[in-house]
């Protein structure tokens, strides 16, 4: 009989797609918000706090289903940290004799990191890398920043050569900085490939330069070849626009300056000034770069 109900349960959560951010018909109102039901008639509360007095029967509404304190499935219009099958950096509120409680955005409700699913000293008001995955029995949503089920490089098939990834930034060396690939694998940004200051917990975009025999994944913040100085140029001429027309920059700047002034290598910006005087969009003067005015 146990057995029975939590397959039942089981079987609502599969459908409601806890731990995901999902769009919900309004099925009907109660006094404790609106209820909303998925494509099998499965439904979740969304509670009055985050319920708008317009909102009907009918209505769609872009919800994330998770279990609140009470164990019930419930909907909220917060925007999480961090969805099932996803990495997140996440700050530690506190912690019990069961384990420790992220800030994952979501009002009243932490996020549980268990003991078992704990890797070294967990500190609270320190930040860690962790994956959120849906608990098969309970069906709630779980941290573990035990990362190496979930992020490993044992079968690289998602990335290749020149792709634009996302990536999360989560810890530095003395030869760059280590990231997560796509929510699945490491990689490596070197520190002569980064002109832009990066900080740890950083969500952003890279492109990978080679996928190694060791299975390495080594990245790049900007384009390589043709088409990375294209983007430069135009980040270039933007850099132009915004300081009144005339960019006090020339080919003797120093690289020091010319990396402070556009996140880019003094190589790249020779590179960037010249497709941009070879199409008679900007001049080199003495004190600068200056716009061609059409």
């Amino acid at each position: 009989m146990f057995y029975l109900f939590l397959h039942q349960i089981n079987d609502n959560i599969a459908k409601m797609k806890v731990g995901q951010i999902q769009t919900l018909t309004v099925s009907r109102l109660s006094d404790y918000g609106l209820y909303l039901k998925d494509e099998e008639g499965n439904e979740a509360l969304l509670p009055n706090r985050y319920v708008s007095l317009t909102q009907k029967v009918g209505d769609s509404v872009e919800v994330f289903i998770y279990h609140d304190s009470e164990d019930r499935i419930t909907a909220t219009t917060d925007t999480p940290t961090i969805t099932a099958g996803k990495v997140a950096w996440m700050k530690v509120v506190d912690k019990n004799i069961h384990g420790a409680f992220l800030d994952w955005g979501i009002a009243g409700k932490d996020l549980f990191l268990p003991n078992r699913n704990q890797q070294g000293g967990i500190v609270i008001g320190n930040y860690y890398p962790v994956y959120m995955y849906v608990d098969d029995v309970t069906g709630r949503c779980v941290a573990t920043n035990k990362l190496r089920t979930y992020v490993n490089n044992d079968d690289i098939v998602t990335v290749a050569k020149g792709q634009q990834v996302e990536i999360l930034v989560v810890s530095k060396s003395d030869i760059g900085y280590r990231v997560i690939v796509e929510n699945r694998h490491w990689g490596m940004l070197y520190s002569n490939q980064i002109f832009r200051p990066l900080s740890l917990g950083e969500r952003t975009t890279a492109y990978v330069v080679k996928v190694t025999d060791e299975r390495r994944i080594d990245l790049s913040l900007q384009r390589r070849g043709y088409t990375q100085v294209k983007d430069s140029a135009e980040q270039l001429y933007e850099a132009i626009a915004n300081a009144g027309g005339l960019l006090e920059l020339t080919d003797n700047s120093s690289p020091e300056d010319i990396q402070q002034r556009l996140q880019m290598s003094k190589k790249l910006f020779k590179r960037s000034l010249g497709v941009l005087m070879s199409h008679n969009r900007v001049v080199v003067l003495e004190n600068g770069i200056k716009i061609v005015k059409k």
